[in-house]
């Protein structure tokens, strides 16, 4: 019942006010590194915390492979338009740790992948978005319409000591639709928040990003946008950083 729930409860994040994300990259000299989208999601549990405890909901702590997901359900994924099979093959390489604790209103969520090179590496938000369609709920729906931008793809690259963030348009059409859906979402993500944070293996020499602050080692870069604005503006966060040698 609580698996039920959690996928749920997945579903919603994009949907709810104070959707504070964090995109996570460590990257090492090599190209190779970790990215992870994070969600911290307290400000639901309280709101679900105590229905929960009703429900005599146990604490989960727990990991999800994709790959062994996708794997199990690969009959009813085969039934999906390819487009739809394409998008939900984007998360086999990720894995999602969840920590839900209707006690303590404690709510996290963690979807990570490691990767050979960064040039490699899924679009970690809309491949989060992608999870939602995964759980219990209408057979063959494919990737949930919640809020987000389906329209748009990252692309990240790391060569000759410089680092760079870019958002593409990949549908225009699709694009235009994520963005009329905000209409009826704007007064739910006034607080909401994407912020980049990127641990480089060493220290930062440039970057494009004018609000972006820095560790006090200059090997890690922060930077915090409105959500909202992120939705409507993508190339808010496209970002270039250079490594001194």
């Amino acid at each position: 019942m609580f698996k039920v729930r959690f996928w749920s409860l997945l579903g919603v994040l994009t949907l709810v006010s104070s959707c504070n994300f964090t995109e996570e990259i460590y990257l090492n000299d090599d190209g190779s590194g970790k990215i992870s989208i994070n969600f911290g999601g307290s400000e639901m549990m309280d709101m679900a915390g105590d229905e929960m405890m009703l429900g005599n909901e146990k604490a989960i702590d727990s990991t999800v492979s994709f790959k062994a997901f996708l794997e199990e359900k690969k009959d009813s994924i085969a039934t999906l338009p390819l487009e739809e099979q394409a998008k939900l093959k984007k998360l086999d390489p990720f894995n999602l740790h969840m920590i839900m604790n209707p006690e303590t209103k404690e709510m996290k969520f963690d979807m990570y992948s490691k990767f050979q090179n960064v040039s490699e590496v899924n679009d970690a938000f809309n491949a989060f978005q992608n999870a939602s369609s995964l759980g219990p709920g209408p057979k063959n729906q494919g990737p949930s319409n919640g809020v987000g931008n389906q329209g748009t793809e990252v692309d990240y690259s790391f060569k000759s000591g410089t680092f760079k963030r870019t958002t593409k348009i990949v549908d225009s059409v699709l694009q235009k639709q994520s963005l009329d859906s905000l209409q009826g979402a704007e007064m739910f993500l006034g607080s909401s928040t994407y912020k980049l944070k990127y641990h480089f293996p060493r220290k930062i020499k440039f970057s494009t990003a004018e609000a972006a602050t820095f560790s006090a080692d200059g090997k890690t870069l922060f930077l915090e946008v409105s959500f909202l604005s992120y939705l409507k503006n993508p190339d808010t966060l496209n970002i270039e950083v250079e490594l001194e040698d």
